[in-house]
Parts: C-alpha cells; structure tokens; sequence
C-alpha cells in the first residue's frame, strides 16, 4: 500500500455453506476510534464507491467500507445461491467481530441498505443508525428486471475509455457526476483480463437475481416494522426502485423516517457529491454521533 492512500485494505474470514472465503474491505481512520460507520454497496459495486464519504467522515469517525461476497476484491462464491442477503448479513457479523466495535452506524446503497434493514431488524442489534440509499421495504419490479438486463452480462472492454462509456451508460442514475467521478468509479469496477478489461464482480451474481426476481419476496415491511434505530431514507428524485409512495410510507411506520429527496437522479446516488455527503455526517451527528 502507498504511503498516500489513506486507507487500510484488509480482509476477513467468513463462511457460506461449507465454503470458507475472504470478504475484503477498505478501513478508514483511527483504528482504535469506537464510533464506527460500516458503508455497504449496492449489487455489483464495491467498497470503493465509498472513498469520498470515507474520507470526509474519517476525521471523526472509523469507516469500514466493505467489498460484499462476489465483488471488488471478495473471493467468489463457489455456490452462488450463497449470494443472498441473509447470508450477507452473516458475513457483515463477521466483520463486526473483527472491528471489536459493540455497537455501529451504516450507511448502505440499495443491496447495502437491505442488508442494514436486516441487521436492524433483529434483536440486540448492534446498528445505532441507519442511513439507506434508495432503498426501502417494497422494491418495485421493474426495476428489479431492469437491472436484471445487464447484471452479469457486461462485454469484455479494450480499454479503461471502452470501460467508461460503458458505465456511464447503464450507470445513468447516479446522477450528473464529473469526468473525474466516472473514472474513478470506472477504474474501481474494472479489472484487467488478457490483453483487455472485465468487470470485477461475479457474472452469476446476475444469474441469481434473474432466476429469482419474479419470485423473491419484495414486500419488507414485517422487517421495516421492527427496526427501533433512528433512519434518514436517501431517494433519487427519479428512482425506480423506491418509489415516493414508499417513501411517504416509511415515514409513518417502523422507526419513522427521516427522508430527503435527491434532485436529478435516479438509482442511485452514488453519495459522492458534497451536498450528498452532507446529508449523511448531518444525520449522524445529529444523532449524537
């Protein structure tokens, strides 16, 4: 690692089935800090979506931001009906044993944030507030068969510039991001293969959810209902994954909701601007965090 990169990768051990595999993460600030912010991406993103947050909010706080099974620099599943959310969660205990925090802060995009509404659901959960990005407890099926379209089935690219224009093509929904925002999240979802580019993220991650998004359980509102932790709901302003009814909703069941609207976005914000960062060190402190 280079003395100017101002993280620590690591990795920790965790199990699906009888499958043992490393779970990698990025660790930011003082190690020994116990205000804790686990950030956890969305279905085929990384840790590394998470550096401008991280770096903003490590001066007061330590932020683990992880790779979820299948992606970033995680180690595959070799049963990939391993990639579901409860086992997710599993894994993310895992990693919270190994912080030695008792208790955590999450912020979490789409994937990230249902695997925080499940953490917080459950009984002497250790997560003290919960930031969810575009996400919520009924997710809309077309978008579920939208993003289904492409997951897994990205082509092989020539150059990192191939790469780019790629994602920024299916990727419209993060918002109006800068030339340097598309490269970093362009650079960070890549890897080299032979003489050109793939992405950095298992294929049968999209194999899982087309087999099972006409049949999955999209209604998480017995879930919502249980979560005491204080909330700020995060909303692209044209998401099609949780729509504002939901979001309404939200706010009047389970923990009460707070809620902001993203202007100019859909799925979802990539929480890279400094107004969307913002919204998030805003929220946790003034939850006394």
């Amino acid at each position: 690692m280079s003395n100017t990169t101002p993280f620590r990768h690591g990795s920790v051990l965790c199990m699906s089935g009888l499958q043992l595999h490393r779970m990698a993460y990025t660790d930011w600030g003082d190690p020994d800090n116990p205000d804790l912010v686990f950030c956890v991406h969305g279905l085929t993103r990384n840790a590394r979506d998470f550096d401008r947050l991280a770096a903003a909010l490590s001066p007061r706080y330590r932020v683990i931001c992880s790779d979820v099974a299948g992606r970033g620099l995680s180690d595959w599943l070799l049963d990939p009906s391993g990639y579901v959310v409860p086992n997710y969660v599993n894994h993310m205990l895992t990693l919270l044993a190994r912080s030695g925090a008792e208790r955590i802060h999450w912020v979490g995009t789409s994937m990230g944030g249902l695997i925080g509404m499940g953490l917080a659901a459950l009984d002497q959960s250790p997560i003290r507030s919960l930031v969810l990005n575009d996400v919520g407890p009924v997710l809309d099926a077309p978008a579920l068969r939208r993003i289904g379209e492409y997951v897994g089935r990205a082509p092989r690219f020539a150059s990192v510039e191939e790469a780019e224009a790629y994602m920024r093509r299916v990727g419209p929904g993060f918002g109006e991001l800068d030339d340097q925002a598309w490269r970093e999240i362009t650079l960070s979802s890549i890897r080299q293969a032979g003489e050109g580019w793939c992405m950095r993220y298992d294929p049968a991650i999209g194999e899982v959810m087309r087999a099972t998004v006409d049949t999955m359980d999209a209604n998480l509102w017995p879930l919502w209902d249980r979560i005491r932790c204080p909330v700020l709901v995060l909303r692209g302003e044209h998401s099609d994954l949780l729509s504002s009814a939901t979001l309404a909703e939200m706010t009047q069941r389970g923990p009460g909701a707070r809620t902001v609207v993203i202007p100019d976005t859909g799925h979802a914000p990539m929480l890279m601007k400094a107004g969307e960062i913002a919204l998030v060190s805003d929220f946790l402190k003034a939850e006394g965090a």
